[in-house]
């Protein structure tokens, strides 16, 4: 009986819990004009409940029934106090009456700017308050609105629009998400965030629905803020004073007591950093709300026309605390997107240095609960939510309108792109993706069929079929892989294949499309290949948080390619180089691997994604190939090992340095399309992890060693010579420095001894390169300059273009 009394409770408490309470909303206006507040406070007096108004005033709140002293206030205006009985939902609306206080007299000593001793104090105030804080939590509402010209497309983790040749048109809201959370924090860096229940516009999927403003709001009240990927100054940093100009404009009234508006800029407008006012209190000197905007210098590229950053602070328990965050962003990408972004939330409930157990904070610094996308509008409709302006209201109802036509093939389809999407979980080959040449197979046709977030988004998997006319051979291939767990955090991989392999791929930084281009057009095929037919089987599983093991299965056998084809548009008297034979051998190897990876992650609802929040991190991984004939009937015996480690480290400013280190060891005798290359590049191009004086598959070996160190200054390095051109310009600095130790025991040569085209290179005595490259934030390539410093020889320096696009 008491087990069934548990279960009805359990049933009905919802009902209950929301029976219980009432919506109060209304709009807060200006007695004088009647103009709404925009983001006025509205708060219950001796509680942790409030809220903060829309852009267009109107406010919402939820309370249970009651006796409450409800207060309206807002920056210049005289607060007002409503006593209210709730017991039925109610509409109350205020009207504030503007008040002007003449700014006191202030003594100006001379060479002394009366904001500084303000601002000092400000500084002393805002440790204090951090010094009295060790945990808190709160919890959150937020909504994003998204603006474009064109309606958004959305796939399962991503969203995208046209572009077209320009963009004049006016911004339109074109995607809404709204979502609520439980946010906590403990000294000195701990934080995590419950994403309770979310809901979208039609186009979004559920998946990207993870911004909640617990994740910003305590950027004011700590010395750097992280913006754009930059570390910039808080106006109440301890070291602010030295880095901005302040000047006190006025005094102005705020929940009956004084306070001092001020505007502030960087010293130096060469600085990144922030501009616009702050306020401050007369007598605990706390901040109590923020309106500002990012300088040029900040900037990226220019690409942002406003970046506008509003806040405000309320004391809980004498302590002020965020009470909501504004963030207003449009730009313009030159001048093909216009886009605009928007946040907003409100925080209330806090609870403060409740002694959270330090065992609370773990890897998922973002989980979203699993019914958090099942809530129905009566649970939206009883909690306290930011009102709908009448624009976003329209929004929701023309893309619920618009999602409900069926989408055609040709919605998707682009004669630029490598793949047409047939709908949310199948695609094809694009146009740029059916067709491809080299020396081997000449004129190929392609055609590929991708499947993806399939059987509730855990099946992935693709068949590529392809045609070479001059070898005339099909190859093909077949992928699929079907994820486990709950954040799919396991997977079962298995394929099969029939294809074309390009000798030493694992080092290929170059996609299939430029040696098609520099085949057809300079009869220059940069790449060798070989035939490779097999299946492989691989297991994964994250054991821990920060470990994933792996094993697998490969069955390989492997058969040399000829020269099939003379063919190109110019350079007609040129010959292709010879592709190189290979040790032609069916291969079986068992592949046990590991990886460590120490970042947090998002638990979105449905995967772990993780992510270094802008924040130093370093990588491990490694792997094994252990072929044996004894046991898995391979006809080498051999095993390889690989270990690789990748760093990220901050460093001033904006800068970091990048560094990435690989070793390759197997002491057997190695097939030749077995070993490991270093991956170098083509005359005039370059590739990031690339050696850039090595050419493409140059040096290879069964023992290598690779080292990559890259420093990106970013825009700093220009900024440090205050030349004003250069400052404009905001061009990208980043230098770098790749060694190299290769080398082929006698065993590998002795067994290939009949298959090198030509004496192997081998650097036992390292390799070091070193180079720098200058770009431009907007343009997406870079020029790179790079001098070889040992085995000088004809190509000791090298100039390069080093670009996504190849």
């Amino acid at each position: 009986m008491k087990r069934l009394s548990q279960i009805i409770t359990l049933i009905f408490l919802p009902g209950i819990v929301f029976a219980q309470s009432y919506t109060l909303s209304g709009v807060v206006a200006s007695s004088k004009t009647g103009a709404p507040l925009s983001f006025a406070n509205v708060r219950v007096l001796n509680s942790t409940s409030g809220t903060a108004a829309n852009i267009e005033g109107m406010y919402e709140m939820r309370l249970e029934g009651g006796q409450y002293d409800v207060i309206a206030s807002f920056i210049g205006f005289k607060s007002d106090t409503i006593k209210i009985s709730l017991s039925n939902s109610l509409e109350l609306n205020f009207s504030l009456t503007p008040i002007v206080l003449e700014l006191e007299q202030v003594t100006v000593t001379p060479g002394i700017n009366p904001a500084l001793g303000i601002m000092q104090k400000a500084i002393e105030a805002k440790n204090r308050r951090n010094e009295k804080i060790n945990d808190y939590e709160f919890t959150a509402y937020t909504k994003g609105v998204i603006k474009t010209t064109k309606e958004i497309k959305s796939g399962d983790r991503s969203v995208g629009f046209d572009i077209g040749t320009s963009d004049n048109s006016e911004l339109k809201i074109t995607g809404i998400l709204e979502n609520r959370s439980k946010g906590y924090f403990k000294r000195p860096g701990n934080y995590k965030e419950e994403i309770i229940a979310r809901k979208q516009s039609a186009n979004f999927p559920s998946t990207i629905n993870t911004l909640t403003g617990g994740r910003i709001i305590q950027n004011f009240y700590t010395d750097d803020i992280r913006f754009f990927d930059r570390e910039m100054m808080s106006p109440i940093s301890d070291n602010a004073l030295d880095f901005y100009f302040f000047l006190l404009e006025d005094s102005v009234a705020y929940d009956n007591q004084k306070v001092y508006q001020i505007y502030f800029e960087p010293d130096d407008k060469s600085d990144p950093g922030f501009y616009g006012r702050i306020f401050i209190t007369d007598e605990s000197f706390n901040l109590v709300k923020l309106d500002i905007n990012i300088n040029d210098a900040a900037n990226p590229g220019g690409i942002f026309t406003k970046v506008n950053v509003f806040q405000q602070f309320l004391e809980f328990n004498d302590l002020p605390m965020p009470i909501d965050y504004r963030l207003f962003l449009e730009g313009n990408f030159i001048g093909l997107i216009k886009f605009g972004f928007e946040i907003n939330s409100v925080m209330h409930d806090y609870i403060i240095n409740r002694e959270i157990d330090d065992d609370f904070f773990d890897m998922a610094f973002i989980t979203v609960l699993p019914d958090a996308d099942e809530k129905d509008s009566t649970y939206w409709g009883n909690i306290q939510t930011i009102p709908n302006t009448a624009e976003e209201t329209f929004a929701y109802r023309r893309i619920d309108s618009l999602e409900a036509i069926p989408t055609t093939f040709w919605d998707s389809f682009s004669f630029l792109s490598t793949r047409t999407l047939i709908n949310d979980n199948f695609e094809i080959s694009g146009p740029l993706g059916l067709y491809h040449f080299n020396r081997i197979e000449g004129n190929g046709l392609d055609f590929g069929l991708y499947f993806n977030s399939l059987l509730n988004r855990r099946l992935f998997g693709s068949t590529e079929i392809s045609y070479g006319f001059a070898d005339e051979k099909i190859k093909w291939d077949v992928n699929a892989s079907y994820l486990l767990g709950d954040y799919r955090t396991n997977s079962v991989s298995v394929s099969a294949y029939d294809r074309l392999e390009v000798l030493f791929g694992e080092s290929d930084e170059y996609n299939v499309l430029l040696p098609t281009l520099t085949s057809l057009f300079g009869k220059y095929d940069f790449k060798d290949y070989f035939y490779s037919q097999g299946f492989k089987l691989q297991l994964r599983s994250e054991v821990l948080p920060v470990l994933e093991l792996g094993i697998g299965y490969t069955y390989r056998n492997d058969k040399t390619a000829f020269l099939n084809s003379d063919f190109s548009f110019f350079n007609k008297d040129r010959e292709y180089d010879p592709n190189p034979p290979i040790f032609e051998s069916t291969i079986n190897t068992i592949n046990p691997s590991f990886r460590i990876d120490f970042r947090k992650y998002i638990e979105d609802g449905y995967y772990r994604r993780r992510t270094a929040r802008g924040n130093s991190f370093i990588t491990f991984s490694g792997e094994a190939k252990i072929s044996n004939n004894n046991i898995i009937k391979s006809d080498v015996d051999f095993n390889i090992y690989k270990l690789g480690t990748f760093l990220r480290l901050n460093s001033f400013g904006s800068t970091r340095l990048y560094t990435l280190a690989e070793g390759i060891w197997s002491n057997d005798a190695l097939p030749y399309q077995m070993m490991n290359a270093l991956p170098g590049n083509i005359p005039s191009l370059g590739q990031d992890n690339t050696y850039r004086t090595v050419d493409f598959a140059e040096v290879f070996g069964d023992k290598v060693f690779k080292l990559g160190l890259e420093y990106d200054f970013r825009d700093e390095f220009f900024n440090m010579f205050n030349l004003p051109v250069l400052e404009d310009l905001q061009l990208l600095f980043t230098t770098y420095f790749n060694a190299a130790w290769t080398s082929i025991s006698d065993k590998s040569k002795e067994l290939n001894k009949n298959l090198f085209v030509k004496e192997p290179t081998e650097f036992i005595k390292p390799l070091y390169e070193v180079g720098f490259s200058i770009g431009q934030v907007m343009i997406p390539l870079r020029v790179e300059f790079t001098w070889r410093l040992t085995h000088r020889k004809d190509n000791e320096f090298r100039f390069g273009i080093n670009s996504v696009a190849f």
